[in-house]
């Protein structure tokens, strides 16, 4: 799935690549299940989704204040991601997931320019 293929949100680049990063966090959470790691998939996959779903919160946000507060969780539930990443990079016997830290990382740069920029004009 290259975008997501709904009206007025595939051009939105945080709210696709946040998107596009949870379905790419189910898909290892259940690589993970299948190898019986329960634990680390469970809270990856909360985690790892819930970005993407303050983001997509974030575009029906009542005020700029409210939507600066959504997108500040998606960021906090981010660097939660990245530590069960790395977790799971350092951990001997656990599938590779540069390619997921990379997208996540991605995600934190834009979530961390938009947060600023919205702050710089709301004053």
């Amino acid at each position: 799935m290259n975008g997501i293929n709904y009206t007025g949100i595939s051009d939105n680049v945080i709210v696709n690549k946040s998107f596009q990063f949870a379905l790419s966090i189910i898909q290892y959470a259940e690589a993970l299940e299948g190898e019986k790691k329960y634990v680390i998939a469970n809270q990856l996959l909360k985690s790892g989704t819930s970005i993407g779903a303050n983001v997509w919160e974030s575009q029906h946000a009542e005020s700029k204040a409210d939507f600066i507060h959504k997108l500040k969780i998606a960021a906090k539930e981010a660097k939660e991601t990245e530590y069960w990443l790395l977790l799971c990079k350092l951990r001997v016997g656990y599938p590779d997931t540069s390619d997921k830290l990379d997208k996540l990382l991605e995600v934190q740069k834009l979530l961390s320019r938009i947060i600023h920029s919205s702050k710089l004009n709301s004053k």
